[in-house]
């Protein structure tokens, strides 16, 4: 039995790692900044200077900006600027209108931002933001976490400097050491009111495919799946129903519609990859609300364990894990225990470890397809007592260090891939 203090931690750690987010994480996070910049230099700036680790600049590229038709980094950092608020923190940009925007392609097109690589860093999630008028100027930093500011400076006068204090990625959080065996019980122990919080992914994200079923946002993934002549070939069953609901609300994500969603670990399509596949699946087998709630907080808890771990950006595609975690929940609610939990996601890392992150961008949804799908068949072996051993692969007895495996290939193994991948995608023509 997880004793009360430790569960606090850890409901503490969920809370603060499941937060709502309007659009792409990695853009709003610059925008964010940018706000948190232009606040403290107390009026509009005339100019905006943002030096970015490539994984951002890799994940902001090819995004849709939440109200605005647009795709990129320019119009986020504009909105931010105009009408940006750091104390809505990943809904920074909620207050945008159509009026915001306008005002905002005028910043650009008066050449105001300047965007570029920030050198000589190693932190794989930094975002430095110097704004400038009238001869005065401000610069906030965020790093290590989206909204986790380590730097804010005024006219030369230093008001926030905790740089050095920034956990390294990967540091556990939440003052307690998560195994997947802890994870687990603590999903199934935890007294439900201490949880029941965790309800709240189930209704935002289940309003992002609502309304995407109603539109037609990026390359429609969610919607296609529910076609007629998809369902001739997949059949209308749990998972095409799950695969289409998934993808509906990464597509309105993705493409910049402005409805909230509920993200993990600083990534929506992560929150939604762990919340819809157990969702969906609770719902078609008619699951009570203690087991909706114990399922969702089994998949949103393994996948910021494993988060911990790799970090919170790497060339490693996060609906690995988050679907690693979604595997768990489908698995619980089928009937498993620990052991078929922990089977579950042997059965993931062995096959999806290594599928790389080429930046957000629509066309994320067709991975979040993979990863659910892959859930899916995860668990449903394992509940056949079907797993892959320590024989095969990156695999090991322990679930733990399988799952170590996994982020160390993802976090240093991967690292020259991520440098190959920014490199191609900037020197598109």
């Amino acid at each position: 039995m997880i004793a009360k203090p430790e569960r606090e931690q850890i409901v503490a750690l969920i809370k603060r790692e499941v937060v709502p987010a309007i659009g792409c994480t990695e853009p709003v996070a610059v925008a964010l900044c940018v706000a948190k910049a232009c606040e403290t230099l107390g009026t509009v700036p005339e100019k905006v200077s943002a030096r970015l680790s490539a994984n951002i600049l890799k994940n902001a590229m090819g995004v849709g900006i939440p109200g605005t038709g647009m795709i990129g980094l320019p119009i986020a950092i504009a909105l931010g600027a105009l009408v940006g608020r750091s104390e809505y923190l990943l809904e920074v940009l909620k207050d945008a209108d159509a009026e915001a925007v306008e005002r905002g392609k005028r910043f650009i097109e008066e050449g105001r931002i300047d965007i570029s690589l920030k050198e000589g860093i190693t932190e794989k999630l930094y975002i430095e933001i110097e704004v400038e008028a009238a001869g005065r100027s401000a610069v906030a930093v965020i790093a290590s976490g989206h909204t986790n500011f380590v730097y804010v400076a005024r006219d030369g006068e230093v008001l926030l400097d905790n740089r050095c204090a920034a956990k390294a990625e990967g540091e556990a959080e939440g003052g307690t050491a998560l195994t997947l065996r802890k994870v687990f019980d603590f999903a199934m122990e935890a007294p439900l009111e201490e949880i029941r919080f965790i309800l709240e992914a189930e209704r935002l994200n289940s309003a992002a495919a609502e309304d995407s079923f109603k539109n037609n946002y990026g390359h429609c993934v969610g919607n296609t799946l529910r076609g007629e002549t998809e369902r001739k070939v997949m059949g209308d069953t749990i998972l095409s129903r799950i695969l289409s609901y998934t993808c509906a609300a990464c597509d309105a994500r993705m493409a910049g519609a402005m409805v909230p969603v509920m993200s993990n670990s600083g990534s929506g399509n992560q929150g939604i990859a762990t919340t819809m596949p157990v969702v969906v699946y609770a719902r078609e087998i008619g699951a009570d609300e203690e087991h909706l709630v114990r399922a969702l907080t089994l998949s949103h808890l393994t996948a910021i364990y494993i988060k911990q771990s790799l970090g919170r950006l790497s060339a490693l595609c996060g609906c690995v894990v988050a679907s690693t975690g979604s595997c768990c929940g489908i698995t619980y609610l089928m009937g498993g225990g620990y052991r078929e939990v922990s089977y579950a996601v042997k059965n993931m890392i062995a096959n999806l470890t290594g599928m790389m992150c080429d930046g957000a961008k629509p066309s994320c949804s067709l991975k979040l397809m993979t990863g659910v799908s892959t859930a899916v068949l995860s668990a449903m072996l394992a509940m056949e007592n079907h797993y892959v051993t320590s024989v095969e692969g990156i695999i090991d007895d322990d679930v733990d260090q399988s799952i170590r495996n996994l982020t160390l290939i993802g976090r240093d193994g991967m690292n020259e891939t991520d440098r190959l991948i920014l490199k191609i995608m900037t020197s598109k023509s």
